[in-house]
């Protein structure tokens, strides 16, 4: 295990990071009192007792009552998923309940970040109903492989251009030159994501639901299709 990953990634399902190393030391030494806790953590008692109350409230520990207060942890997978279960309904009642006043597609907005970007992503293709066209490296293929397979699965038309050999069911494929860290998608011809994505770059992307600059860069996209296909002698 990666150092560190554990306890980023339970910090993502509401844990502090505190709460997180103990939850982890609960994990790997079973049942334990908040003394044995604070004396193999190098935390403090006063707050080794309130992290452990914290984990218990939060599902990821149960106390036990012995002669000494103590505490077992929740499974991981059991833990994440009650929390992934109760955002799921939680994450509905905000749809159904919380309205936007316009459309983040009506304007060019900029996302900025990795992980933000990748979202946005997955997101366009989770939600697209016809067609996809993405431009981009194989290695950012290789990373979104599972979200196109699954788009594939709903018989939806995928088109890929990329920079080597890439085998998918379902997509049609188009080798071309080094493709860096340049990203292009549009999904159902009403959206578009084009920049820079992936380690190493700016991680910067303009997204927009404009219809000019969607058909701007459908054409582009189109045009350079016709030209893989002249280079490989397939017109």
């Amino acid at each position: 295990m990666e150092e560190g990953r554990a306890t980023e990634y339970l910090m993502h399902f509401g844990l502090s990071r505190q709460e997180a190393l103990i939850y982890e030391q609960l994990l790997a030494g079973g049942k334990q009192t908040g003394y044995e806790i604070s004396r193999d953590t190098g935390i403090s008692r006063s707050n080794a007792y309130t992290s452990l109350a914290a984990l218990v409230e939060k599902g990821a520990a149960y106390l036990v009552e012995e002669s000494a207060k103590k505490y077992i942890p929740v499974p991981a997978d059991e833990f994440c998923g009650n929390r992934i279960r109760r955002m799921e309904e939680e994450r509905r009642w905000l749809a159904v309940n919380l309205h936007s006043e316009s459309s983040e597609a009506d304007g060019y907005i900029t996302v900025d970040g990795e992980e933000n970007i990748r979202d946005k992503i997955r997101t366009l293709l989770e939600k697209a109903e016809e067609r996809v066209y993405l431009s981009c490296s194989c290695t950012c293929l290789e990373t979104l492989k599972e979200d196109l397979v699954r788009l594939a699965g709903k018989g939806r038309k995928i088109v890929l251009i990329t920079d080597r050999c890439f085998a998918m069911d379902g997509a049609t494929v188009y080798e071309t030159e080094d493709r860096g860290n340049q990203i292009g998608l549009i999904a159902d011809s009403k959206y578009v994501l084009s920049g820079e994505f992936g380690p190493g770059s700016m991680n910067n992307c303009l997204y927009s639901g404009q219809r000019n600059f969607v058909l701007l860069f459908k054409s582009a996209l189109a045009n350079e299709i016709e030209l893989i296909k002249i280079r490989k002698g397939e017109r």
